[in-house]
């Protein structure tokens, strides 16, 4: 991992933009290609449900981009993205699933292809992201919804989760973090710190992880503000997508290449910095998601990346304390668990669902 750190660090801009293809997951495909003439018609409908809409919707004055596709009477299933990442990281899900499910997934802010006004115009914290994707839900007509919480969505699904307990069939959890074993760690260390007092000078940054980021620099003291900054250049993005897998080949170039391009619009670094110093106010609220849990029960599905080292398998174990209904999953795989282990995700949510929600409907 030190090496790998060290390796990305110095990556130029030197790879090419490769062209940008999003093939869905073929295996439900497949089957549904195996009709006889008389399914024609049936044929044709899933095909459409498939087919993939790119729409916006204009909220407290700011575009919210979003991606939907499948039948509006079906079940809804809410995706809500992580960082750095949009709706981007969704677009192969969305069609394996949507012969099936209605599925929506915004950009947030300041991500993908929503608006990004600046951080002296806007309020970049994840209680206004929460609002805004609560508005989104009603402006879309979303009452009863499953949410897919990854990362950055984490925080704002539970957020909707507490504040409307009614309007949740089911959570699909993905690495995304409601205890603060989840959070013990040497990546979030000077994030902490930086909690504290946004002027920190070298706290936190003298772990395995941080020591490698200063010594790529030649900075053997940097304030807390310059390390973080590294998280949102090519080589820390490229490393969140390879770190963890099984085989780096299998991953595509096409996510750091497109993530990348939106991290370096020039203003884009300062939201991301005020976001991670916002990322400071979920720990607090910690207790009232896991009080929801052991409350409401949710049916669950856990499918998390279990080599991420920014949120790792000790934050998904705990869940097993509040939640009964719980279909528990540990992934072979990285952060970003989709890009080598979609098709298994999207199987076991296929199936979860069927069996914990679409029946309810």
């Amino acid at each position: 991992m030190k090496s790998s750190i060290n390796n990305l660090m110095n990556l130029g801009l030197a790879f090419s933009i490769a062209v940008l293809v999003a093939m869905p997951y073929t295996r439900h495909a497949a089957q549904a290609a195996t009709t006889t003439p008389g399914d024609e018609s049936q044929v044709s409908r899933a095909s459409s449900h498939r087919q993939v809409l790119h729409r916006s919707i204009e909220i407290d004055g700011v575009d919210i981009f979003y991606r939907e596709a499948g039948p509006t009477d079906a079940p809804t299933i809410l995706l809500l993205h992580g960082f750095p990442t949009s709706s981007h990281m969704f677009r192969n899900l969305i069609p394996a699933l949507a012969d099936e499910f209605h599925v929506v997934a915004p950009d947030y802010p300041g991500y993908g292809n929503s608006s990004m006004p600046s951080v002296d115009e806007f309020d970049y914290s994840f209680d206004h992201f929460a609002q805004i994707i609560d508005t989104f839900t009603e402006r879309l007509g979303l009452d009863r919804y499953s949410l897919y919480l990854m990362d950055y969505g984490a925080p704002v699904g539970f957020r909707l989760a507490a504040a409307h307990p009614e309007r949740i069939d089911s959570l699909i959890i993905q690495n995304g973090n409601a205890y603060v074993e989840g959070l013990d760690n040497d990546f979030w260390e000077p994030i902490k710190e930086y909690w504290k007092d946004r002027s920190a000078i070298n706290k936190g940054l003298d772990n395995d992880w941080w020591k490698n980021v200063k010594a790529a620099y030649k900075k053997p003291n940097m304030s807390n503000e310059e390390a973080l900054r590294f998280l949102v250049t090519l080589g820390a993005t490229q490393w969140q997508y390879t770190n963890g897998v099984r085989n780096t080949e299998t991953i595509s170039p096409d996510n750091w290449h497109v993530t990348q391009r939106l991290l370096d619009r020039p203003g884009n670094a300062e939201i991301q910095l005020q976001l991670f110093y916002d990322y400071g106010s979920n720990p607090p609220l910690y207790p009232d998601w896991q009080a929801y849990f052991r409350q409401h029960q949710p049916p669950t599905l856990i499918v998390w990346g279990a080599n991420d080292e920014i949120f790792p398998a000790e934050g998904a174990h705990p869940y097993k304390r509040d939640l009964k209904n719980l279909e528990f999953h540990l992934l072979d795989t990285g952060h970003f668990a989709l890009e080598e282990d979609g098709q298994e995700i999207a199987d076991l949510m296929r199936s979860f669902l069927r069996q914990r929600v679409s029946a309810a409907h």
